[in-house]
């Protein structure tokens, strides 16, 4: 079986792709053949924006993902922009189809890569939300957080919930350009309590290898 690695975030819109991208690439670039698999993406119109995107990468990354196709990169896709509960209108979500791409990339791969949709308790239906995907997948996650106002008490949470489901997880904080004013307002709070925190575009290195321990 491959490595399972999970990314996940504290919220939309915080890096997971970029993160997801950059972690295919810097595996690559070690001799590893690299998978990927993002079991679901909304606000699906014609294809996934997101699984567009790493298809074409992991293909020229592993020539052995060729073999595959956007439906088995992310086998659950719906149109409206939501969480999958509300977009699939809080019906059931069948979870094996999911099970099944995961079977038919795996052996192609040393690595696999799990990107989830949203944040942890982005709800999939009545009984699963987005956290419980790293236990089924029996994946090590990497919580991604923001460096925006508000990350102290966002990464907080996430990191809670994660000990509370006992995952095994690492996080790190996808910093921007214009995040200017982190250094100040929250820098110094992890500093404090977290001295061996992370950066992802400065640390990506150790976070790739902390993943594979």
């Amino acid at each position: 079986m491959a490595k399972r690695i999970f990314i996940t975030a504290t919220n939309t819109d915080i890096g997971k792709t970029y993160v997801t991208t950059h972690l295919l690439k810097h595996y690559a670039a070690l001799g590893f053949k690299v998978g990927v698999i993002k079991p679901i993406e909304t606000g699906v119109e014609d294809t996934p924006i997101d699984g567009s995107l790493l298809l074409s990468l992991v293909q020229s990354l592993n020539p052995a993902m060729t073999k595959l196709d956007l439906k088995d990169i992310v086998p659950i896709q719906f149109e409206l922009p939501a969480a999958p509960y509300c977009a699939n209108g809080a019906k059931p979500i069948d979870l094996s189809i999911v099970d099944e791409a995961i079977k038919k990339i795996e052996p192609l791969c040393d690595i696999l890569i799990i990107e989830g949709a949203g944040g942890l308790y982005v709800p999939l239906d009545k009984e699963t939300m987005m956290i419980d995907l790293i236990k089924r997948f029996a994946a090590k996650a990497l919580l991604v957080s923001h460096c925006r106002l508000g990350c102290i008490n966002d990464t907080l949470l996430s990191i809670k919930a994660l000990q509370e489901m006992n995952v095994n997880f690492i996080w790190t904080l996808n910093c921007h350009a214009d995040d200017l004013n982190f250094h100040q307002v929250s820098e110094p709070y992890f500093k404090d309590n977290f001295p061996d925190f992370t950066v992802f575009k400065d640390d990506i290195a150790h976070i790739a290898k902390t993943l594979l321990l």
